[in-house]
């Protein structure tokens, strides 16, 4: 990276929205009203799809009942995406703060994130600070979903960035890595005050290479 601060490409969940709370999950599993431990293990096998956009919402909670041996109808679906999106609303509030201060300053940020449609649906409708992101590679629109190298290709060309002028921020080693793997510089997220360190060491690096 030469003579320019970096373009951060933030990840979402993990990093600037939390991760599923634990009255959400248990809310999801109620919800479901199946054996927990099972639910869980179809939840995540069958997320994939969903996150690529390759199934909708209703579509997913369909294969997963299947897969359970099970039926939920129209209505007990449309509780559990009401439920599943609840249990991901969450947000750092120190991370959005942190945010804003980087579109007020000038940054150039940009948001990839393995996300369904209606998750992501929600947070446009319901989290204004979206609007500080140009680029928004969410999974469900982009058909590629962390860590398969297209999702960061993807980045690449919305950006129209070199990939080492940018600075990948996740919460999660192997999407760093996936990342890396394409040339694109990484974070590995903990907290705000260490990815606050960490950029203003990246800034203050002289125009030799990063």
């Amino acid at each position: 990276m030469t003579g320019t601060t970096p373009t951060l490409l933030f990840d979402l969940f993990g990093v600037i929205a939390r991760h599923q709370s634990a009255e959400g999950r248990d809310r999801l599993a109620r919800t479901a009203d199946v054996d927990a431990p099972a639910f869980w293990e179809a939840y995540w096998a069958l997320r994939p799809p969903y996150d690529r956009g390759e199934v909708t919402g209703p579509g997913y909670w369909q294969r997963l009942a299947d897969a359970l041996d099970t039926r939920f109808d129209s209505r007990r679906i449309t509780d559990l995406i009401e439920a599943d999106i609840a249990s991901w609303n969450a947000v750092d509030d120190a991370m959005v703060a942190f945010v804003e201060e980087l579109a007020a300053s000038g940054r150039r940020i940009a948001l990839l994130s393995n996300i369904p449609e209606e998750l992501a649906a929600h947070y446009e409708t319901h989290h204004p600070w979206l609007r500080h992101f140009p680029v928004r590679a969410f999974s469900c629109r982009i058909g590629h979903a962390k860590p398969e190298p297209d999702a960061y290709r993807w980045c690449l060309n919305a950006l129209h960035e070199e990939p080492d002028r940018i600075l990948f921020v996740d919460d999660r080693q192997e999407n760093i890595q996936a990342a890396e793997a394409t040339g694109i510089h990484g974070h590995l997220f903990t907290t705000a005050a260490r990815l606050r360190e960490a950029l203003a060491w990246w800034d203050a690096r002289p125009s030799a290479g990063c």
